[in-house]
């Protein structure tokens, strides 16, 4: 990068508007980080934008890839990044050198919303805010691996980690999925390694004349035996429970080298670092696009440059019949929610209201709308947002539907209009962003070190030859065959690799079907 050969610091008449806007922001109620500003050529933030928003990271040649595409898009007039923030404190965000003023006021009031949701909202809690730094440490980490062990096979196993880390729990930062226990408690209850207490069956009070009557000595044998053979299989299999955070458990137990295990930690730490951005991306953008409209519109904009505010502004809003826009859906419901809560159109009186014109007309003029959206603002995800305030009316309203391929027509064709699968669509568009559900559920499988995966069926198939890819990676990490339990066009199927051929073995069915011959594949 050549930021170093030009100065990126504000020139003084957008270091005036970036005063005054956030000025304005905070008089709105917005609470964020201390931002910073920096001006840099296209090209530049181009890059950035392909390293994730960050100027120092890892080499690999995927963010290259990236960046080819967003250059040419700018080139040819087919896309523009208008802004790039960054979760941190400070927040850092970046404004295009050549943008009109209008463009630099617009963006600087839409960052302003989006370092309040950073600061604010829950799900972004877990979040380390020094990201900057960390990122910055984990590229210099794998430099020394790449000047060490070499370019190609530092990448080959880059390439390995990036195709498998969605394969984390997502949830695992607010529910406590194990007990914790000190690395400096020695204790034989916390090792496990008491002999008095190991594979000894319960012996109950009764005096040394009716011991034998009470504890028959034979009975307590076969306890003990029983307990040893339960132990025996809890060591045979692990993990105790399915785990969903799969590199967690590729770090713990895997076979690799220092390096390779390092490598792979980064690559789960940033997982979970990016992962909120994709969990409110429609709250997060409406959030910012609902304050840079009323920024914009109520404060600073000029009378000369509406003309160019609305067209910059309906063009990101722009809505298509293609694919849902995250920042028209988020704005529109935030701004419906605000709406309701200021008329009263909501709890139990409203909802059993039957009366059509009396609920038009209804305005109890309460005022709770600006509140209510801050407390949208600071709990709810994307999931959450859309279950709790989506309604029949504003689906209707901005023409909401579902809609389905056909094989006959080999076409996408509108499913249904109702409410409640619109809405039962868009949610479960939104649950895991599409990707499958996948558990470690044994790591010793067979009792040959082989690795069981299971994947949690919610009607959709895996897509076979991406499975397949997936579990070559998982293969070479894990050093052992490893299996994956799916559901492939309704029968209980196991996809495997071994290092050498993938199989694919029907377990459940009829008898018929078990005894096709499972397809394999070099």
């Amino acid at each position: 990068m050549n930021l170093g050969f030009y100065n990126t610091n504000l020139p003084p008449h957008l270091r005036v508007l970036k005063d005054e806007i956030e000025g304005y922001a905070r008089d709105y109620g917005l609470d964020f980080y201390e931002t910073i500003f920096e001006v840099v050529d296209a090209d530049d933030l181009n890059e950035i934008a392909a390293y994730g928003g960050f100027p120092t990271r890892y080499p690999h040649w995927s963010f290259g890839m990236q960046y080819e595409e967003l250059k040419k898009g700018y080139e040819y007039g087919l896309s523009k990044i208008y802004e790039m923030v960054i979760n941190n404190d400070p927040c850092y965000a970046y404004l295009m050198r050549c943008n009109h003023t209008v463009d630099q006021k617009l963006v600087m009031a839409h960052v302003y919303g989006h370092c309040d949701f950073f600061k604010n909202n829950a799900y972004f809690g877990h979040t380390t805010r020094k990201m900057m730094d960390e990122i910055a440490n984990h590229a210099a980490r794998i430099r020394h691996y790449v000047e060490r062990f070499g370019e190609d096979e530092v990448e080959a196993f880059m390439d390995r980690c990036m195709s498998i880390d969605d394969l984390i729990d997502i949830h695992s930062v607010a529910i406590k999925r194990r007990d914790d226990h000190s690395k400096y408690d020695f204790s034989p209850q916390a090792t496990g390694d008491d002999p008095a207490e190991e594979n000894v069956a319960p012996r109950f009070k009764a005096k040394s004349y009716m011991a034998d009557y009470i504890n028959p000595r034979g009975a307590l044998k076969a306890e003990d035996e029983e307990s040893k053979r339960a132990n025996s299989a809890r060591a045979a299999r692990f993990p105790e429970h399915p785990e969903k955070d799969v590199l967690l458990f590729l770090i713990e137990n895997a076979p690799m080298k220092n390096w390779q295990r390092d490598m792979l930690s980064i690559i789960r730490d940033e997982a979970y670092y990016f992962y909120p951005q994709a969990q409110t991306k429609i709250l997060n953008e409406g959030w910012a696009s609902f304050w840079h409209s009323t920024i914009m519109t109520q404060k600073v904009l000029d009378p000369s440059e509406v003309i160019d505010y609305a067209d910059h502004h309906s063009g990101t809003m722009a809505t298509s019949s293609r694919r849902l826009n995250p920042y028209k859906v988020g704005i529109e419901l935030l701004r419906d929610v605000e709406r309701r809560w200021n008329m009263g159109q909501f709890g139990p009186e409203w909802e059993n209201c039957t009366d059509m014109e009396e609920k038009r007309r209804w305005n109890k003029k309460l005022g709770l709308g600006r509140q209510k959206i801050f407390e949208v603002r600071k709990i709810h995800s994307d999931i959450t947002f859309i279950d709790t305030f989506l309604t029949p009316e504003f689906c209707k309203e901005y023409n909401l539907f579902s809609f389905n391929y056909q094989e006959p027509t080999q076409n996408y064709v509108i499913e249904s209009r109702e409410f409640q699968k619109v809405k039962q669509r868009l949610l479960f568009s939104l649950t895991n962003f599409g990707k499958p559900w996948i558990y470690v559920l044994d790591g010793n499988h067979r009792n040959r070190g082989e690795l069981l995966l299971r994947h949690e069926h919610h009607g959709v198939d895996l897509k076979v030859d991406e499975a397949r890819d997936v579990l070559t990676n998982l293969q070479y990490i894990w050093s052992r065959p490893v299996h994956l339990e799916t559901i492939s066009d309704g029968q209980p199927t196991v996809l495997s690799f071994d290092g050498t051929e993938h199989t694919q073995q029907i377990t459940g069915g009829t008898d018929d079907a078990n005894r096709k011959s499972a397809p394999k594949a070099k």
